[in-house]
């Protein structure tokens, strides 16, 4: 069959159109792959960034506490001085293990999806009580005060103390670390409408405003030391807000340069048709386990 002029210049151009589309296709496809390859490129560095900071705070303590309890270990009799001073820097450096190895435990279980709350009836003035008494030699160290207020409306609140206590030490310690030298932490706890309102309110360097949609980041390293997140690796306000995030609460906050910086967590009460095991005010054990009582 002959083609006319006109029929052979429509086919040359819809085959024309066809390849057209067919590269710009291949174009879209090389720019979702390279793209792709950079953010995996750029996750593999990261998590190696995490993974290399990770070790570090686990390393270091156990080192301190390996060195120290060798030291104590060859220390003449009598000298009971130093014996209480390297206890009180072995009891730092075991809480400072514990308290990091908590976090990333958590993190494990916040990404296998095994951290379904628990409930119990919470001692609320007596976590602040233990919580401020943790940090007690971190902050002598710096001179900071911890000053608490659970107001008077408050004594037990219904939550998972587990995840309660981790979201207050990662608060705690994000403070204690970017307070200044003798300077305060304020640690409030509230009851607002029927909900937990908790602030945690340093005056320390404050967030850079380059940090401050990255701070809830797992992975991300900051280029400033401004309140990075906890211990530098970016776990302990991440973890944080994943709790905050399985107790349906929010958690917010508000930053000056220098001046400091306030968090406020809020925790719903989960209501009266949520399963009780006990009651507690210690992440560590339940007192009983007769929630009718309550």
């Amino acid at each position: 069959m002959k083609l006319s002029d006109k029929d052979l210049i429509d086919e040359l151009k819809r085959r024309f159109d066809e390849n057209s589309q067919a590269l710009t296709e291949l174009k879209e496809m090389a720019s979702e792959l390279q793209r792709v390859n950079k953010k995996l490129t750029e996750s593999e560095k990261l998590k190696s960034n995490f993974i290399s900071n990770i070790n570090n705070e686990i390393v270091n303590p156990f080192a301190s506490i390996v060195g120290l309890a060798h030291s104590l270990a060859h220390l003449k009799e009598g000298n009971w001085e130093k014996v209480k001073v390297m206890a009180k820097l072995i009891h730092a450096e075991a809480f400072s293990l514990d308290f990091q190895l908590k976090n990333v435990f958590k993190a494990a279980e916040i990404e296998a999806g095994e951290a379904a709350p628990a409930y119990s009836i919470v001692n609320i003035p007596e976590i602040i009580d233990r919580i401020s008494e943790d940090f007690k030699l971190e902050a002598l160290a710096k001179e900071i005060e911890i000053i608490t207020d659970v107001c008077n409306e408050i004594d037990f609140f219904k939550t998972d103390v587990d995840k309660l206590s981790i979201i207050l030490n990662n608060l705690i310690s994000n403070a204690i670390k970017y307070s200044f030298k003798k300077g305060k932490i304020d640690l409030k706890v509230c009851l607002q409408n029927s909900n937990l309102e908790i602030t945690v309110t340093d005056y320390g360097k404050g967030i850079s405003p380059n940090n401050r949609d990255l701070i809830f980041d797992r992975f991300e390293r900051f280029d400033s030391g401004i309140n990075t997140p906890n211990r530098g690796h970016g776990l302990g306000l991440s973890v944080t807000k994943a709790l905050i995030d399985l107790l349906d609460g929010h958690i917010s906050f508000e930053t000056e340069i220098n001046k400091g910086t306030k968090f406020k967590v809020i925790i719903p009460n989960p209501g009266d048709w949520v399963k009780i095991d006990g009651f507690t005010g210690n992440p560590d054990e339940l007192f009983f386990n007769q929630p009718d009582i309550f």
